[in-house]
């Protein structure tokens, strides 16, 4: 992950979570990632309605130049990426998995922006296909954010992330400290 927020976002949701598949949505608490939250998103989990947002940050807002409240999530992708993100946010869900991709912002008239995604699923009362946490933004912030549009943005890279397959994001457990023990042994001289 490049993006400091997206560590966060994903340090905090592995904490939530311990040994489940994933943390309850009613746990999520805005205080603990208010560093995050304007970049930060929930989406609803419903497939026909392209995945609607059911609340997004006011950075990520910004991005797109409009409210993204209720807009479906699919629709802000370009014709080629729309399919694979559908297969992804499918696998968030079924899999129990986090996704991290990378993707770019097309615009009208400035050059593409680098960008970061990270998809997280959320339960709620016992199943995985109602919610889902995520987070979209800016490798590095241009100059001319909150002027000039993102109109679509296209998927690049992606992987899944697991505590086997992100090590370094996951809080490791405090080794157990053994005090050395003194060994005697017998012997001496041989004659």
């Amino acid at each position: 992950m490049k993006h400091p927020s997206s560590r966060e976002l994903f340090r905090y949701w592995t904490t939530l979570r311990g040994v489940r598949a994933a943390p309850d949505r009613d746990e999520l608490d805005p205080g603990a990632l208010r560093k995050v939250l304007g970049d930060s998103f929930v989406l609803t989990f419903d497939p026909a309605g392209g995945y609607p947002f059911r609340l997004a940050g006011t950075r990520l807002c910004g991005l797109f130049g409009r409210e993204l409240k209720h807009a479906p999530f699919v629709e802000l992708w370009d014709g080629e990426s729309r399919a694979l993100v559908q297969a992804l946010l499918a696998g968030v869900a079924d899999e129990a998995v986090g996704i991290v991709a990378g993707a770019v912002g097309l615009t009208a008239s400035e050059p593409p922006l680098p960008l970061e995604l990270v998809l997280l699923p959320l339960a709620h009362r016992t199943s995985l296909h109602e919610r889902l946490l995520g987070l979209l933004a800016p490798v590095q912030v241009p100059y001319w954010l909150g002027i000039e549009p993102v109109r679509a943005v296209r998927i690049g890279t992606f992987r899944n992330l697991t505590p086997g397959g992100a090590p370094s994001l996951v809080p490791a457990p405090v080794p157990e400290r053994r005090r050395p023990r003194l060994v005697v042994l017998e012997g001496g001289r041989a004659p």
